[in-house]
């Protein structure tokens, strides 16, 4: 495990979720333990997923970069900036779980996928950017959900124990992120 892997794992975080907790009460990453990144195979198709999952379309780099938008503009609103500023940290480590395996299955972990065999790097333009605080929710809402479907498919695809036990790991923080945001819309509709 590596030194940002085992630092990221030790944050403590207390059990409750909701929007009017402050900041250091709630919790944005699951209290399960990341499992170690260890592959040992070379293997190009999940390489390519492993890519697409940090820099597709709709991607950890993605996440990462709209959520720091959102905080940016919702300042007026601290309590919400703060919550896209810490959910937003959790998808770094993602993303850097995400490259991790990319490099150990045999892939160049640039920030870029392959569209029709082709590299296509990540770019801001893949974010859709809206401005009024329920739709932004309702959007980033909207991309976490993705985040769970497209990793659950994920895992009927690939068959390395590595990959799907960090996989699972994932979801479960991304499903935390839709019951924070479900809670931040209930509130801010």
């Amino acid at each position: 495990m590596n030194e940002f892997h085992q630092t990221f794992t030790k944050q403590p975080f207390p059990k409750e979720n909701t929007p009017n907790k402050s900041k250091t009460e709630m919790k944005f990453q699951s209290s399960e333990p990341y499992p170690p990144i260890n592959c040992s195979i070379k293997n190009s198709m999940y390489a390519r997923i492993m890519l697409d999952n940090m820099a597709g379309n709709r991607s950890e780099m993605s996440a990462i970069s709209l959520y720091t938008y959102n905080q940016l503009i919702t300042d007026e609103h601290k309590e919400i900036a703060d919550i896209f500023h810490k959910i937003s940290i959790v998808e770094m480590h993602h993303l850097h779980m995400f490259g991790t395996l990319a490099k150990q299955l045999g892939a160049d972990p640039r920030l870029w996928t392959s569209r029709h065999n082709r590299a296509v790097y990540w770019s801001p333009g893949f974010n859709q950017y809206p401005k009024e605080l329920p739709h932004l929710i309702q959007h980033s809402l909207q991309e976490e959900r993705f985040a769970v479907e497209k990793y659950t498919k994920q895992l009927n695809v690939i068959k390395d124990e590595t990959i799907i036990n960090n996989l699972k790991r994932i979801i479960l923080d991304e499903e935390l992120h839709v019951k924070i945001l479900e809670n931040c819309l209930n509130t801010y509709q």
